[in-house]
């Protein structure tokens, strides 16, 4: 009999499940990559939408076709031909308020949208919810784009068009983060979620070249393209997403961890057994749940927890204020928020920036700014490992935030000194920014919304999911508004206001520390949960 070859020997060396899932994490990761793809062209186009701007101010900058250079002089005469490079009605002295207000209208409408995204999101097939607001997405996002094309200036029609792409896109977190928890149990969960994670700063990479690409060209197809590739994600979304392991026979979970599996009217849950004598090791808040409140005998011995099926009414959809009693998600929602604030303003205006300080055009800036990126996606999968050595999530948020913001402030400073230099700290910073923010959107997220006071209510997912991107996208839209409000009296200004946000971010993290319960506000069974 011949041997096999190495590639088949490899194949079936994994289980069924196994295959599955890795085919869940890959798809899942390149569907949320497409969103964060097409939220990038925005930053990268801002170059090109105003150059040769009318009365330069001190602090403001000055593009050109060729390079673009921050200028620190009085004001100037432009040329005669200024309206001609810059796009109205983005040829204004106001022009970065502007530009400012385009962000923030897709922010704001996207932290609205979120809060009720999960909760709209829980009661319909996650296959068709998500798929509709690709497709949408990705129409809204070329609309923009066609405003090149049709010669349309005016300023209502791009803030309608990102208003309304900021609603559908939230369609996508809490959809693919439930899905995920669906098909990964809690083992190396902070790991898992960091590498997976990383489609944040890969679809920002990707967004930044493909953008780049047409931007000093034309610009319309720095919008066409990424609306393109999100809508086709939709479709590839609607023809291989399996929401549930269950929907293929397939076993829920990496671990011997809690999850459901229908059977005909009840639904069985393998449960972990905890003895009393573990009780000097430091417990996980969910095995806290398993105990009487005097944290020391267990509830059950039994390894089968017999709960109602979906149609009953333990397994109903979470309440917003029955999620916000959860210990933690309010905490760590006010701690995203100010993390968020930090990570939008480089994601939006780290290209200008760059322009103004390393005397680069559009499509230069645009591709180093990925570098914030590339950092980004060690610091996330930094920050999963060492979550997950240490088991404390909330201590690896807070020593990142810690780091975080001198870090900040040594940017602006040490990024005027030469381009290697800004290369150095855009690496650095994108770790330390991104590691916390990663961290709290996916893993945390993920925690607390499997929290086994639901009593294993996997619709939970998405509600705690949305409550918490959904208060983080608040700083969001805020971060760039500030900047682009802040941006005309100086850049220092824009980053001493980031120390500030980081600052309010590691506080946050601090009372969390300081108000961490000993033991649950309530019971597997109390009404609450």
């Amino acid at each position: 009999m011949a041997p096999l070859p190495a590639g088949i020997h490899f194949i079936i060396s994994f289980s069924r499940d196994q295959w599955y899932r890795a085919f869940i994490f890959v798809l899942t990761f390149l569907l949320y990559a497409s969103f964060h793809l097409s939220r990038k062209p925005i930053s990268i186009v801002k170059g090109e939408l105003h150059r040769y701007c009318a009365a330069l101010n001190e602090g403001d900058v000055e593009f050109s076709s060729q390079s673009q250079r921050a200028s620190d002089t009085p004001r100037q005469q432009p040329p005669d031909n200024e309206t001609d490079c810059s796009w109205a009605p983005f040829d204004q002295d106001n022009y970065q308020q502007l530009l400012g207000a385009l962000d923030y209208s897709f922010l704001c409408a996207y932290a609205i949208g979120m809060y009720l995204s999960g909760i709209i999101g829980e009661r319909l097939p996650i296959r068709y919810y998500l798929t509709f607001g690709m497709l949408a997405s990705g129409a809204f996002t070329a609309l923009f784009g066609l405003g090149y094309f049709y010669n349309i200036h005016s300023f209502g029609f791009y803030v309608v068009t990102q208003i309304i792409n900021g609603l559908v896109q939230t369609t996508g977190w809490p959809s693919v983060v439930t899905c995920l928890g669906n098909w990964f149990g809690k083992g190396r969960r902070g790991l898992i979620m960091g590498v997976w994670n990383s489609h944040t700063s890969v679809g920002n990479i990707l967004g930044s070249l493909i953008a780049g690409y047409w931007v000093s060209t034309c610009w319309g197809l720095s919008f066409v393209v990424p609306g393109a590739i999100v809508a086709a994600m939709g479709i590839v979304c609607f023809l291989f997403l399996i929401e549930h392991p269950k929907d293929i026979a397939c076993s829920s979970s990496l671990v011997a961890h809690s999850r459901g599996h229908e059977n005909g009217a009840h639904r069985f849950r393998l449960q972990k057994q905890v003895f009393a004598d573990d009780e000097n090791k430091p417990l996980d808040p969910e095995i806290q749940c398993l105990l009487l409140s005097d944290g020391k005998h267990p509830v059950h011995q039994s390894h089968v927890v017999v709960l109602p099926a979906d149609g009953g009414g333990g397994m109903a959809a979470i309440s917003f204020t029955g999620a916000l009693r959860i210990p933690g998600v309010i905490e760590f929602s006010l701690c995203l928020l100010f993390a968020k604030l930090v990570s939008y303003t480089f994601l939006f205006w780290l290209p200008l920036y760059i322009t103004s300080v390393d005397h680069l055009d559009a499509r230069q800036a645009g591709e180093l700014s990925t570098l914030f990126d590339v950092g980004g996606i060690f610091g996330g999968i930094l920050a999963g490992v060492i979550s997950d050595r240490l088991e404390k999530r909330a201590s690896t948020c807070g020593l990142m935030l810690l780091l975080a913001a001198p870090t900040l402030y040594m940017f602006s400073t040490i990024s005027r000194m030469g381009l290697e230099a800004t290369i150095a700290m855009l690496l650095l910073s994108g770790a330390l920014v991104s590691g916390p923010y990663a961290l709290i959107t996916t893993a945390v997220s993920a925690d607390l919304g499997t929290h086994k006071s639901l009593k294993g209510n996997s619709h939970a997912l998405a509600t705690v999911t949305a409550i918490i991107d959904g208060t983080g996208s608040v700083g969001a839209a805020l971060g760039p508004l500030l900047a682009g409000l802040l941006s005309p009296s100086g850049w220092n200004n824009v980053f001493y206001m980031l120390m500030v946000a980081d600052a309010c971010a590691l506080l946050e993290h601090g009372l969390r520390a300081a108000h961490r319960p000993t033991a649950l506000p309530w019971g597997p069974g109390h009404p609450s949960a």
